[in-house]
């Protein structure tokens, strides 16, 4: 009797059996990575909403200057005559790069030093290094807490129940 226990439940199959069974069993799929599924942070800066959410959620973090400065950066870089490149790039410098600067931005003296000499024969690009780097600043520490604020949480939820209406 006790020879013919392992054979109920393992009637005729041997080990290299189970293995191709194993092989050919589909796997389970893995829960969706969430970090997948959350906007990045060109995908905010698009649209309106959420984008007020998040100049919203950087001023309670004290950083709404970085915002501010890449949004004036793109108007900027749409600028089609010479006379007002010169006094807009002059404006954005003592705004926001100049040191002590009333919405100064957190660059390094390289680039500030070299937006400064570029304001002599200013170009559509000039700012371009420092609203990199302002960018990957935001997209690096403040877009993911602002992904896990409650503003942005609930943003998402009123965009989801909109599509049921």
């Amino acid at each position: 009797m006790l020879r013919q226990f392992p054979n109920l439940f393992f009637p005729t199959f041997g080990l290299c059996q189970i293995k191709e069974l194993l092989k050919q069993a589909k796997r389970p799929r893995s829960p969706p990575d969430d970090r997948k599924l959350q906007p990045r942070l060109e995908d905010l800066l698009q649209d309106r909403a959420y984008l007020a959410a998040f100049r919203s959620h950087l001023r309670s973090e004290f950083s709404e200057e970085n915002i501010e400065f890449w949004l004036t950066c793109e108007k900027f870089r749409a600028t089609a005559s010479r006379e007002n490149l010169s006094w807009k790039a002059r404006g954005i410098y003592e705004e926001f790069v100049r040191p002590a600067a009333s919405k100064e931005i957190n660059v390094d003296q390289r680039i500030r030093e070299e937006i400064k000499k570029s304001l002599d024969q200013p170009n559509p690009r000039c700012f371009d290094e420092a609203q990199k780097h302002v960018y990957l600043l935001m997209e690096r520490d403040s877009c993911p807490r602002f992904l896990q604020s409650d503003a942005y949480l609930s943003l998402k939820q009123k965009s989801r129940t909109l599509w049921y209406f």
